[in-house]
């Protein structure tokens, strides 16, 4: 549900925490995000921290859960993303939105989550320049990735992998077991 219309990137910024929490900028409206549950928090937080460790490890970056970026005018958070070391300069503390976008970009599917609304948020993340988007259906326990080499769906007896972070592989299925 939209609750503003006509906003840029910049008001978007200003807005009080308050009035931008659990909300991203779509087209210039404010369009309310499904909270989380507890499980979609979980299978987040035991991502980043399955990521951390080996990206800081290796140097490859940095890994952030729901943080917001410009995508082309639009505000999104994807649940868990990943900026390669070649973009940690661009990285803006202070900034709510950071005005680049993540080399990956991962969506955890939720419960109000629409299937086109998130086909259409990872063709925005890839046209705008993200390298790789993954979106998890714990529900169905498949993984949809989107990449310049690869657009496949992943079931539960395959292995989560990424080139952007090389040595990490996970098998879906521990992925949606142990979270």
């Amino acid at each position: 549900m939209a609750i503003a219309t006509g906003i840029t990137i910049e008001e978007f910024e200003r807005l009080p925490a308050a009035l931008a929490h659990n909300r991203e900028l779509v087209n210039g409206e404010l369009v309310d995000v499904s909270g989380n549950t507890e499980y979609h928090n979980a299978l987040r937080d035991f991502l980043v921290e399955l990521l951390r460790a080996l990206v800081r490890e290796r140097k490859l970056g940095k890994n952030v859960s729901e943080q917001e970026y410009d995508f082309g005018g639009n505000a999104h958070g994807p649940d868990v993303s990943f900026i390669g070391a070649a973009k940690l300069h661009l990285i803006e503390r202070k900034r709510r939105v950071q005005r680049f976008v993540p080399d990956l970009a991962i969506e955890i599917v939720s419960e109000n989550d629409m299937f086109k609304g998130l086909m259409e948020k990872a063709l925005r993340y890839r046209q705008c320049g993200t390298q790789e988007v993954w979106i998890l259906s714990p529900d169905t326990r498949q993984a949809f990735v989107q990449s310049e080499d690869r657009k496949t769906i992943l079931s539960d007896d395959q292995r989560f992998e990424s080139k952007l972070i090389p040595g990490f592989g996970i098998l879906l299925s521990d992925l949606f077991d142990q979270a």
